[in-house]
């Protein structure tokens, strides 16, 4: 998954990962793209004494602590605007020490993506981007070099185009939102997801469950105009990918939200999107009902194909609206649950519902493709399982190979419980498997992922 700072990469014209060396040597003595809060130039590699490697480590630190941001190395500057491009080495000599640098300089050891950018006209140069996040993990310290008497701890954050040093109560504070954080963003994904369980509360059959909580919130505006907005592009969505068909025929305003549904039966579709860009939508799943002797429901088995292609559609589907209607940006949260019934989600166990009929217990089995026939992993039934992933909601709303690891991720942890060790159906690395998901979906997998360049 790749670091996205949207400024920088309007101002480059394309995403970090995609950027070619002539778009970055188009930046010289353009004033829009001078260093900044989250823009530094750096005219060569820094050097490997003491005093460079705690600048380097000073640099990223400083980019984590605040909002993120990009470090140009190759690139002269001038009263801060960039002025000739210098290039430098792009060898892994100086990659390593840039990675053991800030590995051995921060704590906790500050994430970033190295991007070479070579210059087509002298091979092995050009320049080398450092795109550091905002961290979750902050604050971060510059530890002093070993060759000192003391290890000092020093807390950089970018402010303009310069750095300044925490206080110790910016620091006492930073640790407590460190720690807070974390606590906030898993209470607010329970809360959002219980809110669409007890909107469906009186649904009996299999759910797969998919929340989205940002690790910054947004602020998704609701009035006569945009909601009349809001309503025209969600009732054009194609939530399930490659169908080609408009799903939903409903859009309401809730508390703080929006709610959109496929209509009102019992197997519809059921999401809500809230002001902050938090989201959760309840999708029912496809299997077979197994009946007993006397024509009652004994149980309800699904296939992995039938789990990892809603995941798959609901995640951008979430991801573009904390993004795009309430510009929620950077990492966030995800939680899926499986669910055999609504009522076994935690949220409803403490609830008596004489009149409710008995749970049908669920099951996930591995398909055979040649026969397909069904067979149980595990001898055990699971009416409940769970996973938790964080991500970058670009990724997810720009539905490319970063979409395709956080389904991998998740759906690989939710079917452990069901005795899968991995789904097979797409690679931690991104690979995609049209033909190993269900007859019912797999070619819809197939046709969205060549129109998307996945295959």
């Amino acid at each position: 998954m790749v670091t996205r700072l949207t400024r920088l990469e309007s101002l480059l014209g394309r995403r970090l990962d995609d950027v070619d060396y002539e778009c970055v040597r188009a930046l010289v003595g353009n004033i829009e793209a001078a260093e900044n809060e989250d823009l530094d130039y750096k005219s060569k590699h820094y050097s490997t004494d003491d005093h460079g490697r705690e600048e380097l480590a000073k640099d990223v630190a400083a980019f984590a602590n605040h909002a993120g941001g990009l470090l140009i190395l190759g690139m002269a500057e001038n009263k801060g605007v960039a002025s000739k491009a210098l290039d430098v080495d792009l060898d892994d000599a100086h990659l390593r020490h840039i990675r053991q640098t800030i590995a051995n300089n921060t704590a906790p050891p500050v994430s970033y993506e190295p991007i070479s950018v070579p210059n087509p006209d002298t091979p092995g140069t050009g320049f080398l981007l450092l795109a550091v996040p905002r961290s979750p993990y902050g604050p971060h310290a510059v530890t002093a070099p070993v060759t000192k008497q003391t290890r000092a701890m020093r807390y950089p954050r970018r402010g303009g185009s310069t750095t300044e040093w925490l206080t110790e109560t910016d620091v006492a504070t930073a640790y407590r939102a460190r720690f807070t954080g974390g606590a906030d963003r898993d209470r607010r994904l329970t809360e959002v997801e219980n809110d669409v369980v007890q909107a469906l509360a009186r649904r009996t059959t299999p759910h797969l469950i998919v929340t989205v909580v940002p690790e910054q919130a947004g602020d998704m505006l609701i009035d006569s105009a945009r909601f009349a907005r809001y309503r025209e592009e969600l009732l054009a969505t194609e939530l399930f990918l490659g169908q080609g068909e408009r799903n939903f025929k409903e859009v309401s305003i809730g508390p703080r939200r929006l709610i959109v549904t496929e209509g009102g039966s019992r197997y519809s579709v059921r999401a809500e999107l809230h002001r902050d860009g938090s989201g959760t939508i309840a999708l029912p799943l496809n299997g077979r009902v197994r009946l007993n002797d006397n024509e009652v429901e004994e149980m309800f088995t699904s296939e992995a194909g039938e789990i990892v292609y809603p995941l798959l559609c609901a995640l951008p589907f979430l991801a573009s609206h904390a993004r795009d209607r309430a510009a929620a940006s950077g990492p966030a949260h995800i939680g899926a649950a499986l669910v055999a019934d609504v009522d076994v989600h935690p949220s409803r166990n403490k609830i008596l519902d004489l009149d409710r009929p008995a749970v049908v217990p669920f099951r996930v089995d591995r398909v055979d493709p040649t026969t397909g026939l069904h067979a149980p992993l595990v001898p055990d039934l699971c009416n409940y399982a769970t996973a938790h992933v964080g991500v970058l909601l670009d990724d997810l709303a720009d539905a490319d190979r970063g979409l395709l690891q956080a389904t991998a991720a998740l759906g690989d942890e939710l079917l452990q419980a069901y005795g899968f060790p991995e789904t097979g159906l797409i690679s931690r690395t991104g690979e995609l498997h049209p033909p190993l998901f269900s007859q019912r979906n797999f070619g819809a997998v197939e046709k969205w992922g060549r129109r998307r360049g996945l295959l």
